[in-house]
């Protein structure tokens, strides 16, 4: 086995393969990523057993073959060397790299192929395409909310689902609940499925904004395709939570405030939270809202910042982690908050409204 390519060109997919190895032991083939040179492409795939990733990319072949080497050395060896070509070899177990505008060889330890973890092939299976910048909207409107109890492995992924000819993201640690919801056509058919986070975070670091994601579940496998990358995982087993009923058919009471104005207050009002808990205290009243840290041994702050409510004044105790993972990931001037009763669940939403929501069970105001 022997070929050349661009150090650039390697290194930009290896970091990928690094992205789903996360065994890093050099005796292990589940750190090793596989290499099929042949008709002048490489093939380079990489799996945890759970999570796949295959791409291909242009190579100067002089001897075809295929083999797998550490990923964490390869990935290494890439970086030290510069910008140009390099030169693959094998000769048995030998691997010989070496960069044309060096004169240095690294040598490794190879494992042959065909110890490499058989990877499912997305063949025959019915794909449907979304735009890829509202999949990525979706993604990052909803991955922040997933459980992180692995005694409730069935909430630690995004629940996917078909209403009509729209596609539904839902996650849920059963204290808060993310939406979101886009069209995505006729014809579609696919069985609701629980996605581990692990692969949607693959797709947001590196899919474009630019064109469409080719989505297909099928056979407690789902296969993600853009650009020359192909990803697939296994999907996780349970039942997903009843999350509609979650969701408030009506809330009676909203106040309205500015985002810039509510993030600065919330990082001020944090340096005096406990950590442990993370309380704050919202009091609304007409015009008005005043945040609070309750008292704690660091002591305690409240901030007063406008707000459009006209409503009688009352206190709502959130988790302050459970207000800002929205804020990150809502680009509106304005926020919205609606509610009912003081313990009942508060609506997050930006204004004007979209095709997604937060939504955050409120603690007790008092320990």
């Amino acid at each position: 086995m022997k070929f050349s390519f661009d150090r650039d060109a390697m290194i930009k997919e290896i970091a990928i393969a690094q992205e789903i190895i996360t065994n890093k032991s050099p005796i292990s083939i589940l750190s090793n990523v596989l290499l099929i040179a042949e008709n002048n492409t490489l093939t380079i795939k990489a799996s945890d057993t759970s999570v796949n990733f295959i791409t291909q990319i242009p190579v100067d072949i002089l001897e075809e073959g295929r083999t797998t080497i550490f990923c964490d050395n390869f990935m290494k060896i890439l970086s030290s060397s510069p910008s140009g070509e390099i030169e693959f070899k094998q000769q048995d177990i030998k691997v010989t790299i070496k960069p044309v505008a060096k004169k240095v060889n690294f040598k490794l330890n190879s494992i042959a192929s065909d110890k490499f973890a058989e990877i499912p092939q997305a063949i025959d299976v019915p794909f449907f395409e979304v735009p890829a910048k509202e999949f990525k909207e979706m993604i990052q409107q909803t991955i922040f909310s997933v459980s992180e109890d692995q005694n409730r492995y069935f909430m630690t992924g995004v629940y996917f689902t078909k209403k009509e000819n729209n596609l539904a993201m839902v996650s849920t640690d059963a204290r808060r609940l993310s939406f979101i919801e886009k069209q995505i056509g006729e014809g579609i058919e696919f069985s609701p499925a629980i996605v581990p986070t692990k692969i949607l975070k693959c797709i947001l670091k590196n899919a474009s904004d630019e064109g469409n994601i080719q989505i297909a579940v099928v056979d407690k496998i789902i296969f993600v395709r853009f650009g020359n990358y192909e990803f697939s995982s296994k999907l996780l087993d349970g039942q997903f939570p009843n999350y509609q009923k979650v969701i408030p058919e009506h809330q009676s009471s909203a106040f309205m405030v500015n985002k810039v104005d509510l993030e600065a207050a919330l990082k001020r009002i944090d340096i005096m939270i406990d950590k442990k808990v993370c309380r704050i205290l919202f009091k609304v009243s007409p015009g008005s809202l005043t945040i609070t840290s309750p008292e704690s041994e660091l002591g305690t702050a409240d901030e007063e910042i406008p707000c459009r409510y006209d409503g009688e004044e009352i206190t709502i105790a959130l988790n302050s982690r459970y207000v800002n993972d929205p804020l990150k990931v809502i680009n509106t001037e304005n926020i919205v908050f609606e509610f009912t009763e003081a313990m009942k669940a508060v609506t997050i939403r930006p204004e004007p409204a979209a095709d997604f929501f937060h939504i955050v069970m409120p603690m007790n105001v008092t320990n």
